[in-house]
Order: C-alpha cells, then structure tokens, then sequence
C-alpha cells in the first residue's frame, strides 16, 4: 500500500500537468479524472462516483480548461459551448464535490483574466477584467470559487514551456522549431508576455500542498519581454542565429483582421512579489531556457 498522499488532477496529460506528475509523482499520487481514466467533469454522475472512490484524497488539483483562445471567441456568450462549459460548469461541479470530502483545492487560472490595458505588472490586488470569451470563462471559474467560500488557491500561471513535450509544442518550442530549420521567425515587439517554466511551477505547487494556501497567486515567471525578446533570447541561448528572428507588430495585425475579431491583450507583466514573499523562487526566462537547454 502506498503511503503517499493521494492528490485528485483534472488535465494532468496536458502541456502542464504531465510534468508536474513527472515531477512529484514520488511525494504524491496523482489520480487522473479525465476522459482517458473515465470521468467526464461535466457528468455529475460519473465525478460524484469518482470522488466518493477517493474520498480519502487531499487535496484536487483542477487544470482542465478549454484554452483555445480563438474557438472560444466564436463560441462568445455560449453558456451552452464547451468553453464555458468546461470552464465555469466544470469548475462548479468538482468544487462542490471536494468541499463534500473536505479536500483541499487548487484551481489553475491564468493571466487572460485582465485586459492588458496596464503598463505596471499586474498583481493579484488588481481587478481583472477579460477582453475575450476564454478570460472571461476562466475568471468566471475563479468566482465560483471565490464566491463559495472555500478554503481554496487560485493560481494564475502564463505561457508554461518546459524541456520535452511531443503532445502539444509550447510557445518557446514553436519559435526553437523555426529556428533549428532555419526559418524566418516574425514575432511581435509591441506586446509583453511573462514566461514560465513548468518545473517551477511544479516545485511551488508542492509548497501549496503542504502548506495549503488559500487566496489569490500569480506563478509566473521573475521576467517580462515581447515575444520578439523572447524569441531573439531563444536564438542567442540555444546558438542559432539572432537575424532569423524579426520583428513585427500586434497593432498591425490587429488593423489587418475583419472586423468582430478576437482582442488582443497587449501588457501582460504579471508580479510574483505574492509567492515570492512566501519564499518561492519562479527563474527569469534566460534561468529557465538554460535549464531546459541542459535537461534536452
């Protein structure tokens, strides 16, 4: 029998979550509530069947979320959409089940919350205010929460990217890609993104466990740039040539689209101040490129 304490996941085969599994998989055991093992968020059946089977679990970890920021935007206003479905009705029905069984909770949100209208980095004090279906859907989760009382986390993370993963390429792998096959990589210089590498975030989630915090968290990344810095980073890390990478503009592209397109946030800086005061460490994007470079 194991003696590790057992930890409920949702979307623990994604991007994210199969490394933080990877990771701490030796502390914890990772039980999988998703299609693949049989549970279906929005059946209330099945999730109810499923929690009742592991009732003796922790702490859940909610990840699973509809990401895809353009279906989402033609899916606006659908309370019937997958979108919103799995977002906000999903949300609600694995938050009533672990409060039933008195587990801790983790919901994963994300920066899209806000508008990107700030130029100050944002932290978790400042009101969000989503521009787009999928934001909205997600802070729309985060008030489920916040509404219920609970003793729960909500934790925002943005553009997670990590050393290997062939399921789904993350923004840095996209951009390495390009680069390893000599292409011209066009990223954008107007915008600014905070970036994050996963094994930190795996690393802060196992404090969370411990230590059961409750609240409002930013678990982002210590640095800020466009995705043209991002990119020209990139290049210089790994050695491949820098010129590759060019320049181009989101305001541009934003003119260049039909009109009723998805918005666009423009400033995202996020602060980690919240989790660093706690003494968790998130690395810049250079620590965490040279990390990612040392484990491919």
């Amino acid at each position: 029998m194991s003696n590790k304490q057992k930890v409920i996941g949702t979307g623990l085969s994604g991007l994210v979550g199969s490394r933080i599994v990877d990771l701490l998989k030796d502390k914890y055991e990772f039980i999988d509530f998703s299609l693949d093992s049989g549970v279906n968020v929005l059946d209330k059946e099945s999730l109810s069947a499923a929690f009742e089977t592991y009732k003796d679990a922790v702490a859940v970890l909610h990840m699973a979320a509809f990401t895809d920021t353009n279906v989402a935007w033609e899916q606006r206003g659908d309370k019937s959409g997958i979108c919103y479905q799995l977002n906000v009705e999903g949300t609600r029905n694995i938050l009533k089940l672990a409060q039933k069984y008195n587990q801790y909770f983790i919901y994963i949100s994300t920066d899209f919350v806000f508008d990107g209208a700030q130029t100050t980095p944002y932290a978790e004090t400042d009101q969000p205010h989503p521009i787009e279906w999928y934001g909205e859907t997600k802070y729309l989760g985060e008030k489920v929460i916040t509404d219920s009382g609970y003793n729960a986390a909500i934790v925002r993370i943005t553009y997670p990217y990590r050393a290997n993963f062939d399921k789904k390429p993350d923004i840095i792998h996209k951009v390495l890609t390009k680069l390893q096959n000599g292409e011209v990589v066009k990223m954008f210089s107007d915008q600014i993104c905070t970036y994050t590498f996963i094994d930190d975030i795996a690393a802060s989630l196992d404090k969370f466990f411990e230590n059961k915090y409750t609240g409002i968290y930013h678990l982002v990344g210590s640095s800020s740039h466009s995705p043209y810095e991002m990119a020209k980073i990139v290049a210089k890390t790994f050695g491949y040539d820098e010129n590759l990478v060019q320049s181009s503009s989101l305001e541009d592209y934003i003119k260049s689209q039909p009109e009723g397109s998805r918005p666009w946030q423009k400033t995202l800086i996020t602060s980690n101040q919240k989790v660093k005061d706690l003494g968790i460490e998130l690395k810049t994007l250079e620590e965490g490129l040279n990390e990612i470079k040392n484990q491919m």
